[in-house]
């Protein structure tokens, strides 16, 4: 039998001028919609198939997923000029930052990790996806 050769080709052009978006999962779409519309006051409108957000000038989608399981990664990092304000203004709202204690991550008691790698503290929607706000 003769082995397929694939064609050669330098780069896609397929992808290049692609509209691509972020996705990702939530099982309560209300919590969510309230969460990231209510809380962090990004505008947020409801499809027949989840929710879209517009985070930057950058199209989100979040669908709904029965078995929903969070991701153990950052899904959406949010930049900010000043993350001590940021966690502050994200407390005042009620949502608690993540507290990490491992080998390579280690947040301060406010939940920022300072001096290794970016400034950037973490923090969950309602559906436990993780999200971060990281200063620029």
């Amino acid at each position: 039998m003769k082995a397929v050769q694939a064609k050669e080709t330098s780069r896609s052009t397929v992808f290049g001028k692609a509209k691509a978006f972020a996705s990702f999962s939530a099982k309560d779409l209300k919590a969510a919609k309230e969460f990231y519309g209510r809380t962090l006051g990004l505008d947020v409108s409801e499809t027949k198939e989840g929710l879209e957000m517009n985070v930057g000038g950058n199209p989100v989608f979040i669908y709904p997923k029965q078995n929903h399981t969070p991701a153990t990664f950052t899904i959406l990092n949010f930049p900010v000029d000043n993350i001590d304000e940021a966690v502050d203004e994200l407390e005042r709202l009620g949502v608690q930052m993540e507290h990490y204690d491992q080998k390579d991550l280690k947040t301060d008691k406010r939940g920022i990790m300072r001096g290794n790698g970016p400034t950037i503290a973490w923090f969950k929607d309602p559906d436990g996806n993780i999200l971060s706000v990281i200063e620029e």
